[in-house]
């Protein structure tokens, strides 16, 4: 239940409904934050939806959280529940945010996710196999923040110029795509383990973990993890057993950190669902054409335009297509646009610990949602 991710430093709203006649479709098309407005919007492909998207908001700070799971709903679920209070918890604890924060908050919400798997795994093993990409984003005293976990990315669009009006914008992308698909990845995940000469393979046309998963990095998938949880029967449908010594998949984010500046226009949080269809060039020059209220479901409207173009197909038979059945076609898809419009006043330029944040979460289903709705 999403309700149940809300604290007393929280208030949690939903956004709109299905979008242009699409049932699995759910937006916020324009609300304001510390600096600028932001958008966002999800589309369902999966019988249950996998993906997770929040935005938490307070007169001096912005989080955005993009949570891509798979082989389930339960871990995006989860750290919808649980990473921005303990991101809050640790932030408090040490006066404001920095690399050292979100690390703590991130093992934080591994070892709890981790707990629960423990508590569940007997009725229901399949709860170790079951994980998610994680995408963090956080604007504090005008400084950018960005964790990831898998291969969720965060696109800056920026002006090269600030002095020249007309200055060409680009993207700028901001996060490393945690996927052996990547050579780099994947020489990174081989030199970890230098005895195991099928630690990556290709199979069914992409290169995989152990021949089952891309990510390398994200929260839950225990089984790949601790050697205790990988024996289970469940995990034969791989092939055999996977009987692993050591982990091979980690929780450690890559986090970058930089001040904002002047030609910095906008942010693009999205699951890897926007971008096996757009380019981050694509989706930073639709965001920069387009009308700011919806952009966020324009993006995904212009990511199922691509799908439809790639099957010969017009886009209102895409939007027909039941859920679960879509997922043949495209992914779960979530965006998040972030507006970067001025500095903070400097009066709210300082965290303030009795921050009250308004958070704006996608529902755990869209199609039941909507449905319920109509």
């Amino acid at each position: 239940m999403l309700l149940d991710m809300c604290t007393p430093i929280e208030r949690c709203f939903g956004g709109g409904g299905g979008g242009a006649g699409d049932e699995l479709l759910w937006h916020t098309d324009l609300k304001p934050h510390a600096t600028g407005d932001y958008s966002i919007a999800v589309l369902q492909a999966n019988s249950l939806l996998e993906d997770q998207g929040q935005v938490l908001t307070s007169p001096s700070s912005t989080f955005v959280g993009v949570y891509d799971g798979h082989g389930g709903p339960e871990t995006s679920r989860f750290l919808a529940r649980h990473l921005f209070p303990l991101l809050h918890k640790f932030r408090t604890e040490h006066g404001g945010l920095s690399a050292d924060v979100i690390r703590k908050a991130f093992d934080a919400t591994e070892e709890e996710f981790l707990q629960l798997v423990k508590q569940s795994w007997t009725a229901r093993p399949q709860i170790a196999s079951v994980g998610s990409c994680c995408l963090v984003g956080a604007v504090e005293n005008d400084v950018l923040y960005v964790a990831n976990l898998g291969d969720s990315r965060a696109v800056l669009g920026r002006k090269v110029s600030d002095v020249d009006p007309n200055s060409a914008v680009v993207a700028e992308r901001l996060t490393t795509d945690h996927n052996v698909s990547v050579e780099e990845v994947r020489k990174e995940v081989e030199a970890l383990h230098p005895d195991d000469s099928h630690i990556v393979v290709y199979t069914r046309g992409v290169w995989r973990i152990k021949g089952i998963i891309q990510v390398s990095r994200s929260i839950g998938d225990v089984y790949l993890k601790k050697p205790e949880f990988n024996r289970d029967p469940l995990f034969q449908q791989f092939g055999s057993p996977l009987y692993l010594k050591r982990a091979v998949m980690t929780a450690e984010p890559s986090i970058l950190i930089r001040k904002l500046r002047t030609q910095d226009l906008f942010l693009i949080f999205a699951s890897d669902g926007l971008w096996e269809q757009l380019t981050d060039e694509q989706a930073v020059d639709i965001v920069l054409k387009s009308p700011r209220a919806g952009i966020a479901r324009r993006l995904i409207r212009a990511a199922l335009q691509e799908v439809a173009r790639k099957r010969e197909m017009r886009y209102g038979d895409i939007k027909r297509i039941e859920k679960g059945v879509r997922r043949y076609f495209h992914d779960d898809i979530t965006v998040v646009v972030m507006f970067l419009d001025h500095p903070l006043d400097s009066s709210n330029a300082r965290f303030q610990d009795g921050d009250i944040f308004e958070c704006t979460s996608s529902p755990a289903d869209i199609f039941s949602q909507n449905t319920d709705a109509a």
